[in-house]
C-alpha cells in the first residue's frame, strides 16, 4: 500500500509506504512533520484505520486527478463551440477509457490521506456528501460504519 498524507501546514503531499517503526512523515516541501502509526495491518495492504487521524471512515473512488478532468471539461466545452457537442461525446468516451482502465483508491474522510493499491478496496464504499459533511463539519465519527437514517 503507498499512504499520501495532505500536510496540514502547506498542504503538499507527503509520499510514504506503511512502516510500524515510523512515528513521523516529514514533509519534503516545508519539513513539517505529521505523526503517523501504522499498524501491521497497514503493511499487509489492509486498510482498517487511518494512520493519521485515527478515523476508520473512508470512500472509495477512481485515481485521477480532478484538476485534470475538469480542463478537459473546460476545452471540451469551449470546442463545443465548433464541433456542435461533438467535443462531448469524444470527452465522454475518453472518460469512460479511463473508467474502464484506471484502479480505485480509498481516501480519509477526515484528513483527506490517499491510500492506494489497498488490499480491501471492495470492502470501502463510495464517496457519500452527507456522511462528509457530518465529518468535516460536525466531527461526526462514524467509526467504519455506514450512514444510517
Amino acid at each position: 500500500m503507498n499512504v499520501t498524507i495532505t500536510c496540514p501546514n502547506c498542504g503538499s503531499g507527503i509520499h510514504v509506504l506503511p512502516n510500524q517503526a515510523a512515528a513521523q512523515a516529514k514533509c519534503e516541501i516545508c519539513e513539517h512533520l505529521v505523526d503517523v502509526n501504522f499498524t501491521s495491518k497497514d503493511e499487509a495492504s489492509t486498510l482498517c484505520q487511518c494512520p493519521v487521524c485515527s478515523r476508520k471512515d473512508f470512500y472509495q473512488q477512481k485515481d485521477f486527478n480532478r484538476k485534470i478532468g475538469v480542463t478537459l471539461f473546460v476545452l471540451a466545452a469551449i470546442a463545443s463551440i465548433w464541433t456542435y457537442g461533438l467535443s462531448f461525446v469524444a470527452l465522454w468516451l475518453v472518460d469512460l477509457v479511463l473508467f474502464k482502465k484506471l484502479g480505485s483508491i480509498a481516501i480519509c474522510y477526515k484528513c483527506q490521506t490517499i491510500f492506494r493499491k489497498v488490499a480491501n478496496i471492495d470492502e470501502i464504499r463510495p464517496f457519500d456528501h452527507e456522511m462528509n459533511d457530518r465529518v468535516i463539519y460536525a466531527d461526526h465519527d462514524f467509526e467504519g460504519k455506514p450512514l444510517s437514517h
